[in-house]
């Protein structure tokens, strides 16, 4: 979906109009009779916080448009020839860049920022607040992480610091507070105090509190060591300290179960005409990720992909249409080409199949209206702590290696029964690719690029951070990162007009400008 000029200029005057009567518009216009946040219990806070940051809500375009079309393209999970997916090609697309923008500001972070202050100073909501701590790091994270300077010690506060136009914080400001408000809230959180019941990562664990320790210092791993290249030494002070801390098994990971009347199902993937005329299912898995799993002999590979029968229609029965998972029908489309007629249309390419819909697709097992969001896993925390111990050697390298391959493979069990790889051909797998340490940084983190299909931002993030796996850039007209992987997406263009003022000051700071070219704080050359 593009942004279209009929929904930006009435946005433009909404804003402009509510922050110029502040204070007393809230007033004047409050209803004695509704719920306030001093009496709504801000556990339902809690789950629609979590909810919105998989994208399953009613903005759950985002997820699409941003994450798939975009991230999910440049480290080739994905490829399309549909122009929606200008990720595949690099191509303008202002509305497709800042989609993400636009719609985290108004959900995810307005609802953490709910919460955050509606917990604040309140003894029965403890652990709630010091996990409204983690939930805010996650949201921020990810953010920064896709457009470097945000706005973050001021965002979320229109409502409740009247700040309508909040500045651009820097990068490196953000990530020193990301690791201070993790670091104190794990350390904060009590097993004698409340146990939120609104939250859907680990209410029924067991160990809820337990787990949420567990889950922030994984955090904390992830976001130390993203600043492996800008400041090795804060992020080697904060692996040592999360030493035994983090997710010891699958059994710690982070998912968010989903149920049908969730926007995000496989509907998603229909967009569209195919070159025979007929409804076109955009959105096929890059041939460098199908390649990757075939040439590997990996198990994942009938779980993950599927080739729809060019019958299959939307509205047709998602949990058993007609198609294939056997390993050899499996074809991924190669990245960089477009429907027509010219030497970059798909007819050209060599060994062309003859229709895109002949192209492997996400399966339904795992792009379903029911299946859940893999937030932040055991699978990841062991193949960063092995990257650690290649780099610094904090810890035994080829254990954590063992563990992070091993469990990314097992953990498709949370897609049930047809999800579900058998310990043995997990070890199989493991035993054909031994770790050898003299390719230690590339084995983890083309491991960790295998293990992060689906969760689009962080493979693309840990791919800028490392440079692994070695990928392909694309070369295609028009493209505005030629013969270059892109390093960040541009801003909002919503926010470029109605928050002009901080958001030159944020593209001034930028080298290069509000490029897809330019690199975030951490990504140094």
């Amino acid at each position: 979906m593009k942004l279209s000029s009929k929904y930006l200029l009435p946005f433009v005057v909404i804003l402009i109009t509510f922050a110029s009567c502040k204070k007393d518009l809230l007033s004047t216009n409050t209803d004695p009779n509704s719920v306030s946040v001093a009496v709504f219990d801000p556990n339902n806070i809690l789950t629609a916080t979590q909810l919105y940051y998989t994208g399953s809500t009613d903005n759950a375009i985002e997820v699409e448009e941003t994450e798939i079309q975009g991230a999910g393209c440049f480290i080739q999970h994905w490829a399309s020839t549909s122009a929606y997916y200008f990720g595949d090609k690099y191509l303008s697309s202002p509305g497709g860049w800042g989609s993400f923008f636009d719609h985290v500001y108004l959900d995810q972070v307005k609802n953490a920022v709910d919460l955050y202050t509606t917990t604040t100073g309140k003894p029965q909501y403890a652990n709630l607040h010091q996990i409204s701590r983690i939930m805010k790091a996650l949201i921020f994270e990810r953010i920064t992480d896709v457009y470097g300077d945000v706005p973050y010690f001021n965002a979320g506060l229109a409502y409740h610091g009247g700040v309508y136009f909040p500045v651009y914080d820097k990068q490196k400001d953000i990530y020193t507070d990301l690791l201070k408000e993790v670091s104190e809230a794990v350390d904060s959180l009590d097993e004698n105090a409340d146990q939120p019941v609104g939250d859907l990562f680990y209410s029924t664990s067991g160990d809820q509190i337990g787990e949420w320790k567990k889950f922030g210092n994984t955090l904390l791993l992830r976001m130390a060591m993203r600043l492996t290249k800008v400041d090795p030494t804060t992020a080697q002070s904060y692996v040592n300290k999360v030493q035994g801390l983090t997710m010891t098994s699958n059994d710690d990971n982070a998912i968010v179960p989903h149920g049908t009347n969730d926007p995000l199902t496989i509907n998603r993937i229909y967009r569209g005409i195919g070159e025979d005329g007929a409804t076109q299912l955009s959105g096929q898995i890059s041939k460098t990720f199908i390649d990757f799993l075939k040439n590997n002999n990996d198990p994942r590979l009938p779980v993950l992909s599927y080739v729809y029968d060019t019958s299959f229609q939307p509205g047709d029965d998602p949990y058993n249409p007609p198609g294939s998972a056997d390993p050899a029908d499996q074809f991924g489309l190669p990245n960089g080409y477009d429907a027509g007629s010219t030497s970059h249309g798909i007819i050209n390419y060599p060994g062309y199949l003859g229709n895109t819909n002949l192209y492997s697709r996400p399966s339904p097992i795992i792009f379903n209206a029911t299946a859940p969001t893999l937030v932040l896993t055991y699978a990841e925390s062991e193949l960063l702590l092995a990257d650690a111990a290649k780099r610094w050697g904090i810890g035994d390298a080829k254990t954590h290696y063992d563990n992070g391959v091993l469990a990314a493979i097992t953990e498709l069990s949370a897609y049930g029964d047809a999800g579900t790889i058998s310990d043995e051909d997990a070890q199989a797998y493991l035993d054909a690719h031994p770790y050898n340490d003299a390719d230690g940084l590339e084995m983890i983190n083309t491991q960790f690029w295998a293990a992060t299909f689906f969760n689009e931002y962080e493979a693309w993030s840990n791919y800028r951070r490392t440079g692994y796996p070695v990928l392909v850039p694309v070369n295609y007209p028009g493209s505005q990162s030629p013969n270059a992987i892109p390093r960040r997406m541009e801003y909002s263009t919503v926010d470029k007009q109605v928050n002009s003022v901080n958001y030159n000051a944020a593209v001034s700071a930028l080298q290069g400008g509000d490029k897809i070219t330019s690199r975030v704080w951490w990504d140094v050359q």
